[in-house]
């Protein structure tokens, strides 16, 4: 006998990006509306490192915000909201934990891996194992699902949501869950936003280590000069190429992050009654579009199609002068922070 259809009235809202867009999302059900940009600021998402000693498929990984999973602990933490997290061994347990809590008439968060959800194009799926979505009800053997990247809700087989759950790799996400179980109806926004920001600033423009921080955007400057003399033609560009992938389409990247916090700062200035961040918000827009620029010409040198100038030397520069330039914005926002 073939079980109800469960459908929880659920207003999905595409996003720049899946962990924001989910808590975005979700908020909004539970009747505390958040923008994406202020999930992000209140969950201080934005973050800079490289770190040579970490690899992925034998390229060091560059990563332009904290670590996945943060930015929902911060938010929750910061408005004192109460979430469950679950993680399962068996694919069946996991799967009938969702459709107790869907039953109950609360929409799930889940973590997935990309390269298992059929409803995305197959250009957009790679093997990523930190994939955020929410599903919000089930007809038969399909489950609703909001998921932030796409601009409406669609569904998913149950088999195909059971691998998406349990992919192999790292991280291990062993079909994890988690939905809020209570939400304070006076959550203190302002607070909680000033808190996030400075908590921003300051490991944007304090962090010691040179490879994090604002300052690890030079040493990655450092490193990317010598590419081509280092790794020969070919292998340069593979690192290039992976570099650019990090920065425009793993996890949003450098300049769509910097699109977010900067939509953060402008509506921080009325929250905060800070007008200076507004300026602030115009700045943090312009380095964001250097970022994109810079992804663009490097895309073009990894295809062979670049200008004569645009050289391996030449995107090193440009990065040392974003870093420069973002050493002195957080310098400058931190000192601000300090006084609101």
């Amino acid at each position: 006998m073939s079980q109800p259809a469960r459908v929880i009235p659920f207003d999905h809202q595409q996003s720049a990006h899946c962990e924001t867009g989910v808590i975005s999302n979700l908020m909004r059900f539970h009747g505390l509306p958040v923008s994406e940009p202020m999930a992000f600021g209140i969950g201080s998402g934005l973050f800079f490192s490289h770190m040579p000693f970490l690899k992925m498929n034998g390229i060091p990984v560059t990563s332009y915000r904290i670590l996945p999973g943060w930015i929902f602990s911060r938010f929750t933490k910061r408005l004192g909201i109460s979430i469950r997290r679950v993680t399962f061994r068996d694919p069946r347990e996991a799967m009938d934990e969702l459709d107790r809590v869907l039953a109950q008439g609360l929409p799930v968060g889940l973590l997935t891996s990309v390269f298992y959800l059929p409803y995305l194009p197959k250009a957009f799926r790679f093997h990523f194992n930190g994939h955020n979505i929410v599903v919000f009800g089930k007809e038969g053997d399909e489950y609703l699902v909001s998921d932030p990247v796409m601009d409406g809700p669609t569904r998913i087989h149950r088999s195909a949501l059971i691998r998406a759950r349990f992919a192999k790799g790292m991280p291990n996400i062993k079909g994890r869950m988690y939905y809020p179980t209570q939400v304070p109806a006076d959550a203190d926004l302002r607070t909680a936003a000033l808190r996030g920001l400075r908590r921003t600033a300051r490991d944007m423009s304090t962090t010691p280590l040179p490879m994090f921080g604002s300052k690890g955007i030079a040493y990655l400057a450092g490193r990317l000069r010598h590419y081509e003399r280092r790794l020969g033609e070919k292998d340069a560009r593979l690192a290039l190429g992976n570099l650019i992938r990090m920065q425009e389409e793993i996890g949003t990247g450098g300049a769509g992050f910097r699109f977010i916090f900067a939509a953060f700062l402008m509506e921080g200035a009325k929250l905060l009654n800070a007008p200076a961040l507004k300026d602030m918000a115009l700045e943090m827009s312009r380095i964001g579009d250097q970022w994109r620029d810079l992804a663009y010409q490097a895309g073009r040198l990894c295809k062979g199609r670049a200008e004569a100038h645009i050289t391996y030397d030449h995107l090193a520069d440009k990065l040392a002068d974003i870093g420069r330039q973002e050493t002195a914005f957080f310098k400058q926002l931190h000192q601000c922070a300090k006084q609101l």
